[in-house]
């Protein structure tokens, strides 16, 4: 990293442990969202820019990482757990002045991800294969599993560095290699990221990291020799990547939107769900693909739970993210505080009506920062479209309902199915409802927990496979079935047997 002229700081691609220009001399600019101050510049990727990567990976799969063995490559991993945990505070401040997220989340996520790296550093010599029982037993038939090449990963701005680690940790594992493409958002933490993995022993060339907006993306999932695209994002960029991605027979992990219900039964405990309704939408800003943005309350509960649900979002505390007395920073770009100003005009147009915030706030001495009121709306018809799509700001729609049928049906009335929260003491409930709601992550009485070995996914359009846990290996493995005839029996079809 190096200042340039105009005092920002500027990041070049990291490949092959190498830092590398732009090959067309093209570069954007990062704004901080608290201050709406450009601080940093990037490379603006292109194809050529994407290829280099894309060879360093492959090299580095052929060569140091490939020649490893499964164990010394999962201790590796730990590793590199260790190395980003020692660096927490300052990926977090990094990822703050990028995305506006407060502090203590942003630390909290860049010292859990060594969690990860452990487990899946656990998994990386569980890999096994098996012996295949054949009709002809002087047959020996057995499967070897093996990794599948270069995995190109995409992630978002709102969680950078653990949504690449859920990424990158369980394809490393299985003795891939990695070309990130980090969001144009935050694209500065990526690279701490790859110098810590070689400041842990990991080979250089093995974690490739390349800026960009839509342009490297499409680099990166049209390119021959990258065999499986991750990525998390909009349903919408999510299809698109799916489509071209096919086209070449790649296959591809999607971690995409959310409209997650959260459902609050009458014989709920008041204060935990009041809780869980106001962390599921709020506690983020609203900026992760879990949002509880849909609460669905019972109707002897509605008039007591929306008054407390009000009164704390009114109570929240916007400012600087940088700040421990923070409870909610600004949207993370320009363009997000305008989709979270349009989508609650268009609610109020369709006849919602606001019960609290749904304005820009004015954070003193942060004028220029992006923030939005915590806000709550309710009298939405079914076809508003707050109901329907993802807005991923603080915006919390309220609904009331009278009984289980009718709130199941409500619940599952949307193309997304990642994630819902039941509020309930009656466990034989919970059950049944764990059943029935279309989502691919049920929480009871909780929300917004996750945890490595527990798999993550969406249903209908919140995406395709899964990450965390033992399923997340799987699906950067390619199977081999490998036949050995051990007998001196000479098998020729041309031969008649007497």
């Amino acid at each position: 990293m190096q200042a340039n002229t105009q005092k920002l700081v500027a990041y070049g691609n990291y490949v092959a442990g190498q830092t590398l220009p732009s090959a067309a001399g093209q570069m954007f600019a990062s704004v901080n969202p608290a201050t709406g101050q450009k601080w940093a510049q990037f490379v603006e990727s292109g194809t050529d820019d994407v290829d280099a990567a894309v060879q360093a990976a492959r090299s580095a799969l052929s060569g140091p990482w490939g020649a490893l063995s499964p164990t010394r490559r999962g201790r590796l991993l730990m590793a590199w757990g260790e190395k980003i945990a020692e660096e927490a505070e300052n990926i977090a401040r990094l990822e703050s002045a990028q995305n506006g997220k407060l502090l203590a989340e942003m630390k909290a996520q860049a010292n859990v991800v060594k969690e990860w790296l452990y487990y899946f550093g656990g998994l990386a010599d569980k890999v096994e294969g098996r012996v295949v029982p054949i009709e002809r037993q002087s047959v020996l038939n057995y499967t070897l599993r093996e990794p599948i090449g270069v995995v190109g990963v995409i992630v978002p701005w709102n969680s950078p560095t653990f949504l690449t680690i859920m990424s990158c940790a369980p394809a490393m594992a299985a003795g891939n290699t990695i070309v990130l493409k980090p969001s144009e958002v935050t694209s500065a933490s990526a690279f701490e990221l790859a110098r810590l993995a070689e400041l842990a022993g990991i080979p250089p060339g093995v974690i490739n990291v390349v800026t960009g907006g839509r342009a490297a993306g499409e680099a990166l999932v049209d390119h021959e020799r990258v065999a499986k695209i991750c990525f998390t994002g909009s349903d919408a960029a999510g299809r698109a990547i799916a489509a071209r991605a096919g086209a070449r027979l790649a296959g591809c992990t999607l971690e995409l939107g959310g409209k997650s219900p959260n459902i609050v039964f009458q014989d709920a405990s008041v204060d935990n769900a009041v809780a869980g309704v106001l962390s599921g939408i709020f506690a983020a800003a609203g900026q992760t693909c879990i949002a509880g943005s849909r609460a669905y309350i019972h109707e002897s509960l509605y008039d007591q739970v929306v008054e407390r649900l009000v009164q704390r979002a009114q109570a929240i505390k916007l400012g600087d993210p940088l700040r421990a007395d923070t409870q909610m920073g600004p949207a993370a770009t320009a363009a997000q505080l305008q989709k979270n100003l349009t989508m609650v005009a268009r609610a109020v147009d369709g006849g919602a009506e606001v019960l609290s915030g749904g304005k820009r706030a004015q954070v003193s001495g942060m004028e220029q920062g992006y923030f939005f009121e915590p806000t709550i709306l309710h009298r939405l018809k079914a076809d508003n479209p707050l109901m329907h799509e993802e807005v991923f700001g603080p915006v919390l729609a309220v609904t009331s309902f009278r009984d289980e049928e009718e709130v199941v049906a409500l619940a599952n009335n949307t193309q997304f199915g990642l994630a819902a929260g039941v509020w309930t003491r009656d466990l034989s409930r919970a059950h049944r409802l764990a059943k029935r709601l279309q989502a691919g992550t049920i929480w009871i009485n909780t929300y917004r927990a996750m945890a490595c070995n527990s798999p993550f996914g969406g249903y209908k359009s919140s995406g395709i496979g899964r990450v965390n846990g033992i399923e997340a290996v799987d699906q950067f493995l390619q199977t081999k079935s490998v036949w050995c005839e051990t007998s001196d029996e000479i098998q020729d079809p041309f031969v008649l047997k007497v």
